[in-house]
């Protein structure tokens, strides 16, 4: 069974990290979003799963406005090219569903099968934002924070200037 969003607090709890969430109704995209997260302090995100031609699967954290080429990030990262990954691979890997990727779901990636990628400018933020594993709330953790989060879940952190692409 994926994590929930309890599940994802208590994990935090027990590595230490300090968390803050609040709740909304259900966000899909990021124009949709910037209204109510005006207001909440920190860089806020956008996340893609990806898939590549060969198989390889990948998951991007970036700041929710920077523009990102994807048909050319195959080129810089190693991959054959990259599409979307589909709904069912999503919820079978990530434990998620579309509209709430996110970075906090590689909790469920047992044994990690996804290559992390994280924009230099969201690598950049003292804090930064995230749907707790649902699209209905917003998670703020720390930079340094984060960083321990997703070596906890035996992923590499590979940062990626999306600015030279």
């Amino acid at each position: 069974m994926p994590a929930s969003p309890d599940d994802l607090f208590a994990y935090l709890d027990s590595l230490g990290i300090a968390h803050q969430t609040t709740w909304h109704e259900a966000m899909f995209t990021v124009e949709q979003s910037s209204a109510l997260k005006a207001d909440m302090p920190g860089a806020h995100t956008k996340n893609l799963f990806l898939k590549a031609a060969d198989g390889d699967l990948v998951l991007i954290a970036a700041e929710a406005h920077n523009q990102l080429k994807l048909n050319q990030l195959h080129r810089k990262i190693g991959t054959k090219r990259l599409s979307f990954g589909a709904p069912d691979l999503m919820t079978e890997v990530l434990g998620v569903t579309p509209g709430s990727v996110t970075a906090f779901a590689l909790m469920n990636d047992r044994p990690a099968r996804v290559r992390f990628l994280v924009d230099a400018v969201l690598a950049g933020a003292d804090i930064v934002n995230f749907h707790p594993l649902t699209n209905t709330g917003t998670t703020a953790i720390s930079q340094a924070d984060f960083r321990r989060f997703v070596d906890a879940t035996g992923h590499g952190f590979e940062i990626l200037d999306f600015s030279e692409l």
